[in-house]
């Protein structure tokens, strides 16, 4: 009896472990599979994670490439210019809140004594918006998050049609994707000289003391809530890439200028998503994002 008894019992977990094996193999990732718990957190995390796509450095003697670090963004600034190159940031639920918009447009202390420094009325009659880089909207965790995204060094002389429509239209739909669970790091800036604003085409305003750019560019990069993200971007990851000619009667979708960041880097002369595997990035510069607008 005893005999039958341990037999069977043998069997029996002989049985579930085949099961139990069975269930893993039918669950295993595949390759470039990013699978992430449902219930992950969304935190703040470094704006600079996809890398410094100019190698920008904090020294005076580089005017042309000045870093500028803040905790809500990072940025590479042009004193010639009197705009940024580019500003980089991370986006999730965890910097979204409650805040409302503080319009309290300021010029930028923390750059270097003897520069140029854009005030609350240098683009006053210009035809041009004072253009957000790092969006109001994006940074709503507290009133000093939001005000940073107001000091004249994130701004840039924007079509006005560009910036309340084209612009504004990606800038909702990629908070969309951070409500839904995900985070995103945003590159964004701008190259060239001369625009077409209300007022007809110019190519500084501020008295020639800011240049008007010729084209505003954004990367954004999507994974779902979780952490050591350069390292999570795999081929599979969903990145878009706009360029949009800084003009007044530009579509008001920015759909219609999507292109790929092999294209962006080809105009700037920058090196996008440098903290990505090499390969990894080989084939997501290269596509055009397909994806969904809304």
């Amino acid at each position: 009896m005893n005999r039958v008894f341990y037999r069977l019992l043998t069997f029996g977990s002989l049985a579930t472990l085949a099961v139990s094996c069975a269930k893993d193999e039918l669950v295993s990732p595949q390759i470039d599979t990013v699978v992430q718990s449902s219930d992950a957190v969304a935190t703040r995390d470094s704006n600079l994670a996809m890398g410094n796509p100019s190698g920008a450095v904090a020294s005076t003697t580089q005017y042309t490439n000045y870093l500028l670090v803040k905790p809500q963004f990072t940025m590479s600034y042009h004193r010639d210019r009197a705009i940024p190159n580019w500003v980089s940031w991370h986006l999730s639920s965890a910097w979204l809140g409650s805040t409302p918009r503080q319009d309290n447009f300021a010029p930028d202390n923390a750059l270097p004594s003897g520069w140029y420094k854009a005030t609350s009325s240098s683009y006053s009659g210009s035809g041009f918006d004072r253009g957000h880089n790092c969006p109001s909207a994006d940074r709503t965790g507290s009133v000093a998050d939001n005000t940073a995204t107001f000091l004249m060094s994130n701004m840039m002389p924007q079509a006005p049609n560009n910036n309340q429509r084209t612009w504004a239209g990606l800038e909702n739909y990629c908070r969309t994707l951070a409500d839904a669970g995900n985070e995103l790091y945003i590159i964004c800036g701008s190259y060239g000289r001369g625009g077409t604003g209300s007022n007809g085409y110019a190519t500084t305003v501020a008295g020639g003391n800011i240049t008007v750019p010729a084209r505003c560019w954004k990367v954004v990069v999507v994974l779902p809530n979780g952490a050591s993200d350069a390292s999570r971007v795999s081929t599979s990851t969903r990145v878009i890439a706009i360029d949009t000619p800084n003009d007044n009667s530009l579509n008001t979708s920015w759909a219609t200028y999507r292109t790929t960041v092999n294209a962006i880097e080809q105009a700037t002369g920058y090196d996008l998503l440098s903290a990505v595997n090499s390969t990894v990035q080989s084939t997501i510069e290269a596509r055009v994002d397909a994806g969904p607008t809304n």
